[in-house]
């Protein structure tokens, strides 16, 4: 790395990013070629980018980092260019692609050439989605046909002074920035679903390593394992008091407490992040119910219900995990889906792409039924019949259509209260308990809650082999 990319922002976050000494760049003397406008006079030292390879605790990852300081590190055809053949490399090696994005977007001076570079990087995401990992992080303004890049990435970042949008806030109908800044991190994190990250440059980097570090190279060699330290046989006395919020379990049941949680502050009611099992990396996708904070307290309620957000939310991380062939484990506790007339215009769609995804993936797949799991709202999220290859339930969980109490108030509705109330008993014992699911082999096994971390080991390591074939087909279409 020469003198000034070693002393600009651009190069400072590749430096933070990799191993000390490891980066090597490459395309380090291109530079614009247009003549148009005079830009053959303007000093475009990388094009605006730099590009080049490293490692993260030893893992091979390809960079780009785009330079605001040279025309403000809009893309033109040779920055493009850069972009692609980093792309084309990684490729060929089979390593994870990390992109820092700080751009005023396409390059007014040379048009359609920067117009097809677009085209060239989107087409070369494209080609790499479900074979490599993407990374995008924002470290300034990302806007225009430039948006589409983190949204043909896997996990998104960006700085708490980000810029994301397609449209810029005052060029929506009826919005101005100050009435609501739709390019602001926040919103693109909270309302958007696409930020995964919210942070300092620092945290955003440091999470970007420890990501690197759980997930595999590409499709088809699987690193992601790290030696365990843990007890295998470890029980976790308190793990049915964190029922409520998943993201509080999965830390208890992890290796020493590793915990990788993706869109945090998006569909709250559904966690979704990667954990480590015996040292190997595993998906996780939990309902819940109270967002605790760090002191304990409860922070937010949601309903015990699927959302359409949420299920768009578990179903692409899912549809990763099987890309990459990370298992997935589910925690069920959901009763049913939200009420309302923002979530009904999409529910079923996403319902749909939520079951899709669960039935179509291949990898291991483990499901923990923790507290209810009533109508097809349990059945998309990973039951037996959908094709869970494990399926534990705790003693006090509810699996059925829907509560006792209400089903013995519709099949005896003109009956009296006593007589309501002891159907409600026998059919709670007949229908939803977890022991009349395992009499019928919906549940396989009904497990203490503090045994969890040691029967999904168990599972995990008897699904290590597992193959599974599915019909012939170009791709499905839900």
């Amino acid at each position: 790395m020469n003198n000034r990319t070693a002393e600009n922002f651009a190069g400072k976050r590749i430096t933070a990013l990799l191993d000390e000494g490891s980066f090597v760049e490459i395309g380090r003397e291109i530079t614009a070629r247009t003549t148009d406008f005079n830009v053959q006079a303007k000093d475009t030292p990388a094009d605006g980018v730099i590009t080049g390879y490293g490692v993260i605790d030893g893992n091979l990852v390809y960079v780009y980092s785009q330079d605001a300081e040279v025309m403000n590190g809009s893309i033109g055809e040779m920055h493009a260019k850069k972009i692609a053949h980093i792309y084309d490399m990684a490729m060929k090696m089979g390593a994870p692609v990390v992109g820092f994005v700080d751009c005023a977007g396409l390059r007014l001076q040379e048009a359609t050439d920067a117009l097809n570079g677009f085209g060239e990087l989107y087409l070369k995401q494209a080609m790499a989605s479900g074979v490599i990992p993407q990374i995008t992080a924002v470290f300034g303004t990302c806007g225009g046909g430039l948006a589409v890049v983190p949204a043909l990435t896997d996990f998104t970042f960006i700085e708490e002074k980000g810029r994301l949008f397609v449209n810029s806030p005052n060029a929506i109908p009826g919005n101005t920035e100050a009435k609501c800044d739709t390019a602001s991190a926040s919103y693109q994190e909270k309302e958007t679903g696409l930020v995964d990250f919210v942070g300092t440059e620092e945290e955003i980097i440091e999470n970007i390593r420890e990501l690197i570090c759980m997930i595999p190279g590409n499709n088809e060699d699987n690193d992601s394992y790290d030696e365990c330290l843990d007890d295998l046989n470890r029980r976790c006395e308190e793990l049915e008091n964190a029922v409520e919020d998943p993201a509080i379990m999965l830390s208890m049941i992890s290796d020493n407490g590793i915990f990788f949680e993706a869109k945090r502050n998006f569909a709250k009611d559904m966690v979704i992040g990667l954990i480590r099992l015996n040292g190997m990396t595993v998906g996780a996708v939990a309902n819940r119910t109270t967002r605790y904070d760090e002191e304990g307290n409860a922070a937010e309620t949601f309903d015990c219900a699927l959302s359409a957000r949420g299920c768009r939310k578990a179903a692409d991380f899912v549809n990763f995990c099987d890309a990459f062939n990370l298992p997935v484990v589910t925690f069920v506790n959901v009763n049913g889906f939200k009420a309302c007339k923002c979530s009904e215009n999409n529910i079923a769609r996403e319902t749909g792409r939520l079951t899709y995804a669960f039935a179509n993936a291949t990898v291991p797949k483990v499901t923990v039924v923790t507290g209810k799991a009533y109508g097809s709202a349990y059945v998309a999220m990973n039951s037996k019949s959908i094709g869970a290859d494990m399926v534990y339930a705790w003693p006090k969980a509810e699996i059925g259509m829907m509560d006792a109490k209400l089903a013995a108030k519709i099949m005896y509705a003109d009956e009296a209260a006593e007589v309501i109330a002891k159907k409600a008993k026998e059919y709670e014992a007949l229908q939803t308990s977890p022991a009349a699911a395992a009499r019928r082999g919906y549940v396989d096994t009904i497990i203490e809650p503090a045994d969890t971390r040691k029967y999904l080991i168990g599972a995990f390591e008897m699904l290590f082999t597992k193959r599974e074939d599915r019909p012939v087909k170009k791709h499905g279409t839900v």
